[in-house]
């Protein structure tokens, strides 16, 4: 890689560390049993994250709903409240409308700040008000051009159990209401994914049954001095987000390495994701969509959720940024400056600054107060398991709220999902390869469990009326989440004592600590650096710590 698009990435890494989602996309013919998936990594240093939880009902006339910006919490204005809103939990509704995000920026000036709605806002209100995904589409395009769009660039995933599209906004900038946008339906045999670059190149406006867009998408462009071709070569990527090295990179890789897991022939586009494309060099750039080769299931997107460009040209657990324990994570900031030359980390799809995720299945073969789950996590899902909870629950479980000077961004709570999966995911990245191992057995045992148990729990709700089969639903997400809140606990004491002084002492293969016949604490073993942090630590020291 050249010096040149090292520096033009380090100019570019403060903005792609503070807004660093991602989202993979699966349509209903590529999933094994019919489901559309979408999920979503809600990545931001501080955030607290919590389930957001929405009770819908009949509004009275002139009611009017106030709108907070989400990052900041920021009072932005209030807007009339619909006749009718609908349950929300988490990113999905009672219909299973499921909508999430990955932002862009783009050409910074098109943020309007004096509008009153941003994108997390307009989420979770196209959420109370949508029944389908085409329906949340018209709700948030509408509200922008009346009320104004006052974030930066934005990607959206949005999907209902029968289609998933991609929806990208960007502002009109201050004086300028309203937003440009176009909308793309993903095919039902593909998956797709973003994170945090446009990925809507060119498309077709006359397609009216898989593209929406805005009526001045182009004009606008045009009016800019952005775009000056024929209509059918205009890309919203290019004339919105130009395509830089830091949205390669630190974004489209993200989605290349879950298509890579997926798909055929994606090794092709590492020229595209190196950077090659920026130097001049003909190479294919990364599809929107691609068609898997086998069909995958939710445990498939809750993996891909948890990628850390494991064997593949960009793992990043084999340098001695790995430290002596291979953690497939980098502290940030993502860029460094050493003796004026510019470095960079890569930046996978799992991180320690992720602050909830989701995996939401939406499935049309099932009533619709069963069909919808939020496959749910407080922190980075490397690092603790997705419980189920069902969309059409009645409460959501204690644990995954937030409860200002009781459990939020700084203060701890030992009831809290968040702070307890934070407090084991943070002792074990030190010593990743050596504690690791006791974290993903876990994690993945509770998984198994949750999705041998989905059949039965499903099977018993379609035999009850409505409301019991809700009530049913509520109290088994209720108790999975708690469970999981136990049994984490429990990991964190057992990687305290297992590990206690950096020795490791013996277990049996249930995980219980073993004794000697006399009652006390068998030797314990004391595994030291591996062998090839030790041949780095004598690359660097030569003969200091030479046995004479």
């Amino acid at each position: 890689m050249s010096r040149s698009l090292v520096v033009t990435l380090l100019s570019l890494l403060g903005c792609a560390q503070s807004f660093a989602c991602t989202n993979l996309i699966v349509g209903k013919k590529a999933s094994a049993d019919g489901s559309v998936i979408v999920s979503y990594n809600a990545d931001s240093y501080g955030m607290y994250g919590n389930m957001y939880r929405h009770v819908g009902g009949i509004h009275d006339k002139g009611e009017m709903r106030p709108v907070y910006e989400w990052d900041t919490n920021r009072y932005l204005g209030q807007i009339p409240q619909a006749e009718r809103t609908y349950n929300v939990v988490g990113q999905m509704n009672e219909h299973q409308v499921t909508i999430c995000e990955t932002t862009f920026g783009g050409r910074h000036d098109l943020a309007d700040t004096t509008a009153i709605l941003d994108y997390g806002s307009l989420i979770y209100i196209a959420l109370e008000r949508s029944t389908t995904a085409g329906e949340a589409i018209d709700v948030m395009t509408s509200l922008v051009s009346q009320y104004g769009y006052c974030s930066e660039g934005e990607t959206f995933s949005v999907a209902d159990p029968n289609e998933a599209w991609i929806l990208e906004m960007v502002g009109k900038g201050p004086g300028s209401k309203g937003a440009v946008w176009v909308a793309l339906r993903i095919p039902d045999d593909c998956i797709c994914a973003h994170a945090n670059q446009s990925r809507i190149t060119t498309f077709d406006p006359t397609d009216r049954d898989n593209v929406r867009c805005s009526k001045d998408v182009i004009t606008f462009a045009r009016e800019k001095g952005w775009f000056s071709g024929e209509d059918n070569a205009f890309s919203f990527r290019d004339a919105y987000c130009p395509l830089d090295f830091s949205g390669i990179r630190i974004c489209d890789a993200r989605v290349w390495s879950f298509f890579r897991r997926h798909a055929d022939g994606m090794d092709d586009y590492l020229p595209y994701i190196n950077g090659e494309t920026l130097a001049g060099a003909d190479v294919p750039e990364l599809p929107l969509y691609v068609r898997p080769n086998h069909l995958l299931t939710v445990r498939d997107v809750q993996n891909g959720m948890r990628d850390h460009y494991e064997d593949t040209p960009l793992d990043i657990r084999n340098d001695l940024g790995a430290g002596p324990y291979h953690m497939p994570y980098r502290p940030t900031p993502l860029g460094k400056t050493i003796d004026g030359v510019g470095y960079y980390n890569e930046r996978p799809t799992s991180t320690q600054q992720t602050s909830f995720s989701f995996v939401g299945q939406m499935r049309a073969s099932l009533p619709q107060h069963i069909g919808g789950i939020v496959w749910w996590t407080n922190d980075d899902a490397n690092m603790a398991p997705y419980t189920p909870v069902y969309a059409s629950v009645t409460d959501i479980p204690d644990c995954y709220r937030r409860i200002p000077n009781l459990q939020d961004e700084i203060t701890f709570s030992w009831q809290s999902a968040f702070w307890v999966q934070n407090l084991v995911a943070n002792i074990v990245y030190p010593y990743y390869s050596k504690m690791f191992p006791d974290l993903q057995r876990l994690r993945d045992a509770l998984e198994d469990t949750y999705a041998a148990q989905q059949d039965s729990i499903e099977a018993r709700a379609q035999a009850l009326p409505r409301d019991e089969a809700v009530e049913l639903l509520t109290q088994y997400s209720l108790s999975q989440a708690q469970d999981m809140m136990d049994r984490w606990t429990g990991l964190f004491t057992h990687l305290v004592v297992k590990h206690n002084d950096m020795t490791v002492k013996q277990t049996a293969d249930d995980c219980t600590f073993l004794r000697s016949p006399y009652g006390l604490l068998p030797p314990v073993s004391r595994p030291g650096y591996p062998d090839d942090y030790w041949q780095a630590i004598i690359r660097q020291t030569g003969q200091r710590y030479l046995n004479k």
